[in-house]
């Protein structure tokens, strides 16, 4: 039996050049090697489990900050079979909205997740970790309903490679730093993680919130006129 496809294709909206340019570049060097018998599904499955390998490396820094190189490695392969994904479902006619919501509810999970990890660790502080896990969820939630109301796909300008580069960068300077706090407010100790976090949290939640005024700004429009 057939998947059931979506009659009207949702139109996706990359701002971004980054998530563009990687994305093409996965379709033109990767895509021919996808197995043919592999699914979309199959494919989400691969960048969960690397994901789930990029929590549970990340909560084995307890043990030792080089276990961040397993993190890494996770959030690469969540990264290219995110992308991947919605390459096999568009060109084998095999989109579905059970896809869909699969894709969707792996990523919305992995960076929650991740990034809770992070705050249980002696690298970065949990207060900043419980700020950032909403964001990716909340954003997503966004994007749905741009899908159900306008048919469009918003990404936003800070999206999944952005973040992905940013996980995998927190990773690297916990190898480096470690421990070490080099900002001290008060009695508020900060680590290069937490610093970073920090920073990286302050464009997201702008950009969260501009999708949600803009969104809410059209549904309005769309009220008044009819």
């Amino acid at each position: 039996m057939a998947k059931q496809t979506y009659q009207n294709p949702v139109k996706k909206l990359i701002p971004s050049r980054l998530e563009t340019g990687f994305q093409q570049f996965l379709y033109k060097h990767a895509g021919k090697y996808i197995p043919a018998g592999m699914t979309p599904n199959d494919m989400t499955l691969v960048g969960a489990l690397g994901g789930l390998a990029a929590i549970i490396f990340t909560l084995l820094t307890n043990l030792s900050p080089w276990f961040f190189l397993g993190t890494i490695a996770g959030i690469a392969v969540h990264l290219t079979a995110d992308d991947l994904d919605g390459y096999i479902a568009r060109n084998r006619g095999m989109s579905s909205r059970a896809g869909a919501y699969f894709d969707l509810i792996t990523d919305v999970l992995f960076s929650t997740f991740l990034l809770l990890a992070f705050g249980l660790t002696p690298y970065c502080s949990m207060k900043l970790a419980a700020f950032a896990a909403p964001l990716y969820g909340v954003t997503n939630v966004t994007i749905m309903n741009y899908i159900i109301y306008f048919n469009e796909f918003q990404f936003p300008r800070l999206g999944p490679i952005e973040a992905h580069l940013s996980y995998a960068a927190i990773c690297v300077l916990g190898m480096i730093f470690r421990t070490k706090e080099i900002l001290t407010i008060g009695s508020a100790g900060f680590t290069v993680m937490d610093l970073v976090m920090l920073i990286g949290m302050i464009p997201m939640y702008y950009e969260m919130i501009r999708l949600q005024v803009r969104l809410f700004r059209r549904l309005k429009e769309t009220d008044g006129s009819e």
